[in-house]
């Protein structure tokens, strides 16, 4: 395995340093395909997604997303949940379920030699075109499901999350959170009417790369997709996601000695244009870990949390802009007073010079980390596939951060980031001031 890393290092080394040939085309059924060859090794990686994430549920329990993705392995045309496991390990392939709130899909990695390339996707394309989610192991996976949220409820970075989550999202479909009640709730129907629904040819983006050129990708391609039901899921688009019209403060008693806190609103979305300003600016915010300000300021300077963060999550619309820190329960309230006068700081005063330039170098000098690898290509062009970015995207991002400029991300954040329209919540911060 050592040495098998050593050489996906060498062999990938190439790629990440000069433009990806990706091949793009579409299958009879309207799926999407985005192929890199790579011959160098024996393998193949596999990427299958669709619109089928938590956002889609519609009126069926929350949850509903979660337990399809994960039960297509359940059983199977003729297979059983155990059949399939072995069969599975008998080509020494690795399949994983795949599901976010925008996004559901399967990975998969597996040798290329003839015969277990055919096994391990004949077996994937079984999977995707006949679930049977049978009720016996449905059961099964609800009960199991139900006992992780319960314990999950006893936490309070799960509360601090979704109580977050509901502030900054209210009843857009981002701020849906599965509960033990909503999983009680499941039935098999749901589950099938959501596979009928949203995993659709029309709607699969399939990614490969590896040893498998032009013909065989497009075979296989059209094996993926070609049982799995026509045309495209409706609906295609999420609503908007509004703006926080007032701040708001939630305070959540909980006996941790920690206090979790979480200040953000709705940030930005996939392909947003100011996409680049606002993530290079969040690096020197918060996002560079301890060359950040929000380090310097919360950590370096008064000791008051060992991390502090901020990110933005982009999704099919805006996802949330978040700033998150632990701190003693008795100092949330001066930690929270100094993250709000850095940001408003930031804010008003733009990064320095230097701050930019040491933001750019190691943005632009880590960025070929993100794609050293088969699995790591594969996750970017995944992403940038699934969101409809230009297939440049990749090749075009260090040039994109280069051009960022102080002014940029300045305007970016006074026109996207209301530090006066935030959603703020505090787990076990006891009667810290606001």
């Amino acid at each position: 395995m050592r040495l098998l890393i050593i050489l996906c290092a060498i062999l990938f080394a190439p790629l990440a340093q000069a433009k990806l040939p990706i091949q793009q085309w579409q299958t009879a059924g309207g799926s999407r395909v985005y192929l890199i060859e790579n011959h160098g090794l024996p393998m193949l990686d596999v990427s299958i997604q669709f619109r089928a994430g938590h956002a889609w549920e519609g009126a069926r329990p929350a949850g509903t997303a979660s337990l399809t993705s994960h039960l297509f392995a359940a059983g199977s045309k003729g297979m059983s949940e155990q059949q399939i496991s072995d069969r599975l390990a008998d080509t020494g392939a690795q399949m994983a379920p795949t599901v976010d709130d925008d996004m559901a899909g399967f990975s998969l990695r597996t040798l290329s030699s003839a015969a277990e390339l055919e096994s391990s996707t004949s077996l994937l394309a079984t999977l995707l075109s006949s679930p049977q989610f049978p009720d016996a192991i449905l059961e099964r996976e609800k009960a199991r499901t139900i006992s992780g949220l319960k314990e999950a409820e006893t936490k309070p970075e799960t509360l601090v999350d979704r109580a977050f989550s509901t502030a900054v999202f209210g009843q857009h479909p981002y701020g849906r959170d599965a509960d033990p009640e909503s999983v009680a709730r499941i039935t098999r129907d749901d589950l099938m009417s959501f596979y009928r629904e949203r995993y659709r040819a029309g709607g699969a983006v399939v990614v490969m790369v590896g040893d498998i050129d032009r013909a065989g990708a497009e075979a296989l391609a059209e094996r993926l997709t070609g049982s799995l039901p026509a045309g495209e899921p409706q609906p295609w688009t999420l609503p908007p996601v509004a703006a926080l019209a007032a701040a708001s403060d939630a305070r959540i008693a909980h006996p941790a000695t920690q206090a979790h806190i979480q200040v953000g609103q709705p940030g930005m979305k996939r392909g947003d244009p100011d996409y680049f300003p606002l993530f290079v600016g969040n690096y020197i915010l918060g996002g560079g870990g301890f060359v950040s300000r929000m380090t310097d300021e919360v950590r370096q300077k008064r000791g008051l949390a060992y991390s502090v963060y901020s990110y933005f999550i982009p999704r099919l619309e805006n996802g949330p802009f978040m700033i998150g820190l632990q701190t003693k329960r008795e100092s949330a309230g001066e930690a929270l007073s100094v993250v709000r006068e850095t940001l408003s700081r930031f804010m008003a005063e733009g990064p320095t010079a230097a701050e930019l330039k040491a933001a750019k170098s190691n943005l632009i000098d880590g960025f070929p980390l993100r794609i050293e690898n088969n699995r790591k290509i594969l996750d970017y062009v995944a992403m940038v596939a699934s969101y409809d970015l230009p297939l440049s995207y990749i090749d075009e991002f260090t040039a994109a951060v280069d051009a960022v400029t102080i002014d940029q991300i300045r305007d970016a954040f006074k026109r996207r980031i209301d530090p006066a329209h935030m959603a703020t919540v505090v787990v076990a911060g006891g009667d810290s001031p606001q």
